[in-house]
């Protein structure tokens, strides 16, 4: 029996599990490492979803305690399942793990892809906050307006009660009310319903793409940070972002999937500056000369609301964006200073609760304030700390109504962001074979 520990956070590493070791009756999984999002560590992967070779579950936790779980259990094997590490930090914890007396190992594509009935494009990414949501949008558009019946798979973001959440589908926005999510889960389910797009999301990914294939004429895989896509794809579409040059190929897994994309979407060629574009094109070239380039912006459109010019402003970005994602400023700041703000509010001085844990651990978080809200009590020290801030006027650049969740005493302006592809090919035209086939397919169903 070989014991194996799976390093996570929270998603990849329940979905490896599910897909390699759940029946492996000769592999014995004693535990999970959490790390990255507040919360998810001090948990059990319930017996539901272990499978009856793990009648108690399979405990989660704090990837601080690694080396003594590997000492303790006796550990053969550390599998790293998360995303978003520079490559020099992989191999700190690959060193962590040989120096406790382990083997390190990464599972690769074709062993955690799970094939669809239907056409499946993936959009993925080389780092969090590339613009990976609103090029899922993007190409789900346009797939709803060839016809076709979409369902949008997003990347695991299972922080609530996992057996509950094991199959996620959602319709409606009363739906998505209903299942209590987290501010990152309403970021990501809230716009493609508006569209039109049957999202699902979960723990159980082949439960999720059996009942998706059963429903949509087109899946499309709606990565999570820059992880690789849970589905085997059509047509894989990896966004790069040159306000971070060079992080394509210095980022796991995000250089993976550069090196597989089909289409690579350079997306914020309207803020970067000509050098950095020129930078991630050299770079993309030379290890996938192969791949087709999309140029594109997601230009921030600030909503009706109070004047901004001239004024005191308190910004509130994307959260994953400016943590695990290392980016120091989102859409909003980008929205509030093209508007004229006179002056960005500092909110870290009124930090409250585990908010100021989250600035002492991203010191490039100067100006804005990252929508986190992983729990009640993490929204409510959200709401606190909008409430502290002495400002005219609060900016959000996370994609939902802050305003449903929080009561400010500022008024709130919300930065809206679409994708807008600049020259040729755009995403329409190199979406036409999958369409294509697509519509072959359904006019020999129907």
């Amino acid at each position: 029996m070989r014991k194996v520990i799976v390093m996570g956070a929270g998603g990849r590493d329940f979905h490896n599990f599910n897909v390699v070791f759940r029946q492996d009756p000769e592999t014995e999984v004693v535990a999970f490492t959490a790390t990255q999002i507040p919360g998810i560590a001090d948990r059990v992967y319930p017996p539901a979803l272990a499978g009856p070779l793990y009648p108690n579950g399979i405990p989660i936790r704090p990837e601080e305690e690694l080396t003594a779980l590997v000492h303790e259990h006796g550990v053969d094997e550390v599998i790293l399942a998360y995303s978003d590490l520079a490559h020099e930090t992989v191999m700190h914890k690959a060193s962590l793990v040989l120096a406790a007396g382990a083997d390190f190992r990464l599972l690769g594509p074709d062993a955690t892809m799970l094939g669809s009935s239907k056409p499946v494009v993936a959009v993925c990414a080389v780092r969090t906050g590339s613009g990976k949501s609103q090029t899922s949008r993007k190409v789900g558009r346009t797939l709803l307006d060839a016809g076709l019946r979409v369902a949008l798979v997003r990347h695991p973001m299972p922080y609530g009660d996992l057996e509950a959440m094991r199959v996620q589908r959602f319709a409606t926005l009363e739906e998505i009310d209903a299942s209590h999510p987290t501010v990152e889960e309403r970021e990501e389910y809230e716009e493609p319903v508006r569209l039109g797009m049957v999202m699902y999301a979960g723990v159980d990914y082949e439960a999720i793409l059996r009942q998706a294939d059963q429903e949509a004429d087109v899946i499309v895989w709606d990565g999570g940070n820059n992880d690789l896509p849970f589905y085997k794809p059509d047509l894989l579409i990896v966004v790069a972002d040159p306000l971070r040059p060079g992080h394509e190929i210095r980022y796991h897994p995000g250089e993976t999937n550069i090196r597989m994309a089909d289409v690579v979407v350079i997306n914020k060629v309207d803020t970067a500056s000509a050098d950095d574009v020129e930078t991630v094109v050299r770079n993309v070239q030379e290890v996938n000369p192969l791949a087709q380039l999309v140029f594109a912006s997601s230009p921030p459109v600030v909503e009706a609301g109070p004047e901004l010019r001239g004024k005191t402003v308190l910004v509130i970005d994307d959260g994953p964006t400016l943590t695990h994602g290392e980016m120091p400023f989102g859409a909003g700041l980008v929205a509030a200073r093209r508007a004229g703000a006179a002056r960005i509010a500092d909110p870290r001085p009124h930090a409250a609760g585990s908010l100021r844990d989250v600035f002492e651990r991203w010191p490039q978080l100067t100006n804005v304030l990252p929508a986190m809200g992983y729990s009640d009590e993490q929204l409510r020290e959200l709401e606190q700390t909008i409430n502290a801030v002495d400002c005219d006027v609060v900016v959000t650049g996370t994609p939902i109504d802050l305003g449903r969740l929080v009561e400010s005493r500022h008024p709130i302006r919300h930065v809206r962001y679409e994708l807008e592809e600049l020259g040729h090919p755009t995403i329409a035209e190199i979406l036409e074979p999958v369409v294509a086939k697509a519509t072959r397919e359904v006019a020999g169903v129907r």
